[in-house]
């Protein structure tokens, strides 16, 4: 009710014993027990009266029935859910039968592509392959750069970058040369 401690209420009557001193203080403990005991009997008989009177207004009938109402409500929604959950089965299961109908094609599709794909595999591997030819690189630079003449090739530019054209030496320029120290 008040939430006081043991610690706060050693305070107290450490104070109390200080205050009244000790010749008065057990007469005046005495005098609050009595007057605690009578509040708290005229608390508990408040609330019976209280209590009386919801019964003879029909306050616990309301309660009853708000109860009653709170079931009904409760079981109906139990009723919705488990039309719910019966839908949710029935489409379950013919999710299921379409799901079955449905594997065996794609069974069967992805065998006939497995069997073609090994079918093609075999078929590549007998194709002989030819040993690589001696080529001489520079041929192919040669050939490379007469494809450029021919007609529908692009316009060549002399600021153009050849990948495949020796890079030109570097013009050789004369280094500073450091000036002599004092």
């Amino acid at each position: 009710m008040f939430e006081i401690s043991f610690g706060e209420l050693v305070l107290i009557g450490m104070i109390a014993l200080i205050v009244l001193g000790p010749e008065r203080l057990p007469t005046v403990a005495r005098t609050l027990g009595a007057l605690i005991g009578r509040m708290q009997r005229f608390v508990s008989g408040v609330k019976a009266d209280m209590h009386a009177q919801a019964a003879a207004t029909g306050l616990t009938g309301l309660q009853e029935d708000l109860r009653n109402a709170a079931e009904d409500l409760r079981s109906q929604v139990q009723g919705q859910v488990d039309e719910v959950n019966e839908a949710l089965r029935a489409q379950e299961g013919e999710l299921k039968a379409l799901a079955a109908e449905t594997a065996q094609p794609v069974a069967d599709a992805h065998a006939e592509v497995g069997a073609a794909l090994n079918e093609a595999v075999h078929d590549v591997s007998a194709v002989p392959v030819a040993p690589a030819a001696d080529v001489d690189p520079q041929a192919l630079i040669d050939a490379a750069h007469r494809d450029d003449d021919a007609p529908g090739a692009p316009p060549r530019d002399e600021n153009q970058l050849d990948l495949f054209e020796p890079a030109a030496p570097a013009a050789a320029t004369p280094s500073p040369e450091p000036s002599p120290r004092p």
